[in-house]
C-alpha cells in the first residue's frame, strides 16, 4: 500500500518524509532509552545504600544535540567512576601508604583539623587527646586515653581536666577512635551490566513504538 501511493504521487517526495520519520523515530527511540538507563541506574545506586548523592553522578548526552539523525547516539556516564567501579565489582582498598587503613570509629569526629574528613593525620590531638596506637593481630586501634563519658544529649566523650581523676584513673576510660586494618573488600552493591543489557535490549522496541506514535505504519507479521 506504501508503494502504490508512493507511485501514484510523489516518490522522491515520499521517500524524503520516510527518511524524515525514521529519523525521528530512531532519535526518540535513543533519546527514551538513555534516559531509561540513566534513571535505572540512579535507582540500583540508590537502592545499594549508596545515597541519592552518589546516584546524581550519573549523567546522560545525547546525539545530536538536537535535530534528528538515523544515527543518533546516548552516552550514559557517571562523574565519580572510581566509586561506582569498587561498588560494581566489590573491589579491594588498601592504605596509600601501603601500610594501614585507619576507619573511624562513631566516636572519631567528623571532620579534623582544616575541616577535612577525618583520619588519623588531621585528628585534633590539641583538644581531645593523643591518640595511641595498640596493636593486635588482625585488627589494631589508635585509641585516645582519660577521656570520661559526657552526660546528657550530646553524649559522647571528651578529655578529663580532673587531676584527681587523672591521678587515680577513676571514671576514665580509654576511647577508640580509628581500626586499622591492612585492606578492606567492599561488598558488591550494584549492577551496571545487567542494567545496561537491558536497555540496549529495549532499543528496537522503543524505536519502534516512536516510529508508530509519529504516524508510521505497523508491519504486517506473517
Amino acid at each position: 500500500m506504501m508503494l502504490k501511493a508512493a507511485l501514484l504521487g510523489d516518490l522522491e517526495k515520499f521517500l524524503e518524509e520516510e527518511i524524515e520519520l525514521r529519523a525521528q523515530s530512531v532519535t526518540g527511540g535513543v533519546r527514551h532509552a538513555t534516559e531509561d538507563l540513566k534513571h535505572d541506574l540512579r535507582v540500583d545506586v540508590v537502592r545499594g545504600g549508596l545515597g541519592r548523592r552518589l546516584s546524581k553522578s550519573w549523567r546522560s548526552k545525547n546525539f545530536p544535540g538536537s535535530g534528528h539523525s538515523l544515527g543518533a547516539a546516548g552516552s550514559v556516564y557517571t562523574k565519580s567512576p572510581k566509586l561506582i567501579r569498587a561498588f560494581d565489582e566489590g573491589t579491594v582498598i588498601r592504605s596509600a601508604d601501603g601500610f594501614w587503613l585507619a576507619i573511624p570509629t562513631e566516636h572519631a569526629p567528623k571532620t579534623g583539623v582544616g575541616r577535612k574528613r577525618i583520619n588519623p593525620s588531621n585528628f585534633p590531638e590539641h583538644s581531645l587527646g593523643k591518640l595511641r596506637f595498640v596493636y593486635r593481630p588482625k585488627v589494631s586501634l589508635l585509641v585516645v586515653d582519660n577521656q570520661r563519658e559526657r552526660k546528657g544529649k550530646r553524649g559522647g566523650f571528651a578529655p578529663s581536666r580532673s587531676k584527681r581523676a587523672l591521678k587515680t584513673g577513676h571514671g576514665l576510660a580509654t576511647v577508640i577512635m580509628f581500626f586499622l586494618v591492612p585492606q578492606v573488600r567492599l561488598k558488591r552493591r550494584l549492577n551496571v551490566a545487567p542494567i545496561e543489557r537491558k536497555a540496549g535490549s529495549q532499543l528496537p522496541r522503543l524505536v519502534d513504538e516512536e516510529y508508530i506514535r509519529l504516524g508510521g505504519t505497523r508491519p504486517r507479521r506473517r
